[in-house]
């Protein structure tokens, strides 16, 4: 287990490098803010298409292959980053990024190969640590070395910086990961996956109480996609900051989001219930976003983005953990790789509309639209979902 945490940390830290810079390196190369959001949501949709092609290829050939391959690629697609000499480049980069993107189902994949179902949610709690600590850790090495000098950025150092993390990442791989799915256990080749398939299922045979959290899902997740991607350019706007100011905040907010998910949502889900958190969440990601506009000084920005993590932080683990409850024992993968399509989905569609929200209505509106989303959600919720 040690392993492949080490594995997806040192990955994650890379990726984490690069979110502070791209809405800055957009707009290097003259993208208005709606080609800025299109950037950002360029990686998740070629992660969206690739991933089931990814998964099913794991399932035959082992996930080590899948991982070095995807890890070798993301080295190529960040070095591309650190060299893409105009906009179309850049998002070439991105896309590319998304298609080799398997390393982080792959790594699911591994923690499911080589835990017992008992012990299945501790592993998957410890990729979960993993991705946490990485966001904490990349937004802030990325900000510092891109420099706060928001007309004299370094573009460069952060995506090479990058390609390092990913490089280490692939080495250890090599040798020091062993396959997790032996050889009896791989599926024959047969082509009969379809990689936009799962989506379908939301509207065929699923429980209404199912519907109902994927829908949630997606909601939170787009809401706060269009967050990250839009918060860059509205504190360029709002405060003249550069990268390394943005990845600060990015970490600060990575570091409320790890202590509460790794602390407060688990008992406050036994206090109160799941559906009580996901409630409370609601509400304090509606508070935090209507907060935002608002927010002219450091200490109201910090107050507000506190509030906005908090919400999400509970929102999304009770969401997951409210789904599970839902479906029985042998269509958990399946709940649990639909829920992955639409979430990454969410992370396409999000940051595309708040783009346009952002040039058509005003810098603000990102968040007063993601806020009265949330509102009526919350308000369907505990008038039809009691």
């Amino acid at each position: 287990m040690l392993t492949i945490f080490v594995i997806v940390f040192i990955n994650l830290v890379g990726f984490g490098i690069i979110i502070p810079l791209l809405p800055f390196y957009g707009e290097h190369y003259g993208a208005s803010p709606e080609k800025v959001t299109a950037l950002m949501a360029t990686y998740s949709l070629f992660q969206f298409l690739f991933a089931p092609i990814w998964g099913y290829i794991s399932d035959r050939v082992g996930r080590k292959p899948i991982l070095i391959i995807s890890l070798l690629g993301t080295i190529f697609a960040y070095l591309l980053l650190a060299v893409a000499p105009n906009l179309i480049w850049l998002f070439v980069a991105r896309a590319i990024a998304g298609i080799m993107a398997g390393s982080i189902s792959a790594a699911f994949a591994f923690m499911a190969d080589i835990t017992t179902r008992e012990d299945r949610t501790k592993g998957m709690g410890i990729i979960g640590s993993a991705f946490g600590l990485g966001f904490i850790a990349g937004p802030a090495i990325g900000g510092f070395l891109a420099g706060g000098d928001i007309n004299n950025t370094n573009f460069q150092a952060p995506a090479y910086y990058a390609a390092g993390f990913a490089a280490l990442a692939s080495i250890l791989s090599v040798f020091f990961l062993r396959e997790s799915l032996p050889a009896i256990k791989r599926q024959n080749w047969q082509l009969k996956f379809k990689p936009i398939q799962s989506l379908k299922t939301i509207n065929l045979k699923l429980p209404p109480d199912v519907k109902y959290i994927l829908y949630l899902t997606f909601f939170a997740i787009s809401v706060f996609a269009a967050l990250e991607s839009t918060f860059a350019m509205w504190t360029e706007r709002n405060f003249s900051w550069g990268v390394e100011q943005n990845g600060y905040i990015f970490a600060y907010s990575g570091i409320i989001s790890a202590i509460i998910q790794g602390f407060l949502v688990g008992p406050m889900a036994k206090k109160w219930g799941l559906k009580s958190v996901i409630n409370q969440g609601f509400l304090f990601l509606v508070i935090g976003l209507v907060l935002l506009p608002f927010s002219n000084t450091l200490l109201l920005l910090l107050v507000s983005m506190a509030i906005v993590t908090y919400g999400f932080s509970l929102t999304s683990p009770a969401l997951t953990s409210q789904l599970s409850l839902q479906v029985s024992e042998s269509d958990q993968g399946t709940m649990l790789g639909l829920s992955r399509s639409i979430s990454t989905l969410a992370r396409v569609i999000g940051p595309l509309i708040s783009g346009y929200i952002f040039v058509y209505f005003g810098k603000d509106w990102p968040f007063f639209v993601g806020g009265i989303i949330i509102l009526i959600v919350l308000i369907y919720g505990i008038i039809y979902k009691r």
